[in-house]
């Protein structure tokens, strides 16, 4: 809910970690996104970024420009959250596999709907109900499923704003390069992994009695990501 110039959001578990984590964002010059305010109730407060986001967010995307602005901003958060020490009772709403060396506190949920947009400019980032330490690429791989594509050509046209199939490799070429990695190797099978941690994620969530994971279970929503990984298996050809 919004108020002004104030975001009113249900609490988590999670939600004195992520408010130690964008404060530290803050305290770093990282101030694209929201300050937490505190807590009223079972909400909590932020600042509103202005700008568009949610389903505007999809259109963003489809550009060159701002899909390279897309994956600057996620390299820029990483760089942002590389020195966050979270406090000695932090907890977190999922858990992701950590590597040996190089673990971050990953976005979790990394999509142009959570961006707010300036024209192609990503002027914030939002919803970090899901953040995490993790490998930083389960973001990277989280993002390209639904900037590549990782989706059939009637859905990218039909609801993800493009107006003729991708060129799925190109795409991913260019958000790698945006962000930095030095090639594309091993991207696919991030993203396929990313895919089935999703599920692994829903279903936990759903456990818990969270919506809208709960119902998205009730209906099926399990089978349809399975769909999506399969789909990712059957058309590795459309992206490497």
């Amino acid at each position: 809910m919004i108020a002004g110039d104030r975001v009113h959001r249900p609490v988590g578990w999670w939600t004195p970690t992520v408010h130690a984590l964008l404060e530290h964002l803050h305290d770093v010059g990282f101030d694209r996104v929201p300050r937490p305010l505190g807590v009223v109730g079972d909400r909590e407060v932020l600042t509103m970024i202005p700008g568009d986001s949610g389903a505007a967010g999809w259109s963003r995307v489809v550009p060159d420009e701002g899909l390279r602005a897309f994956a600057r901003l996620l390299r820029d958060y990483h760089e942002a959250v590389r020195g966050f020490v979270p406090p000695p009772d932090a907890r977190w709403a999922l858990s992701y596999p950590r590597p040996a060396t190089g673990a971050v506190v990953c976005h979790g949920d990394f999509g142009p709907w959570n961006v707010v947009w300036d024209g192609l400019t990503p002027v914030g980032l939002l919803d970090f109900d899901f953040a995490g330490p993790a490998d930083p690429r389960y973001d990277v791989a989280y993002a390209l499923e639904y900037v590549a594509p990782f989706r059939p050509d009637a859905d990218a046209v039909r609801w993800l704003g493009f107006a003729t199939p991708p060129d799925r490799r190109r795409r991913i070429e260019v958000f790698a390069e945006e962000y930095g990695l030095p090639d594309t190797g091993g991207l696919v099978d991030a993203v396929i992994d990313r895919q089935r941690l999703d599920a692994v994620h829903v279903a936990a969530l759903a456990a818990r009695g969270l919506e809208p994971q709960r119902t998205r279970v009730e209906n099926g929503g399990l089978d349809e990501l399975a769909d999506r990984v399969r789909w990712s298996r059957a058309n590795r050809a459309l992206v490497e």
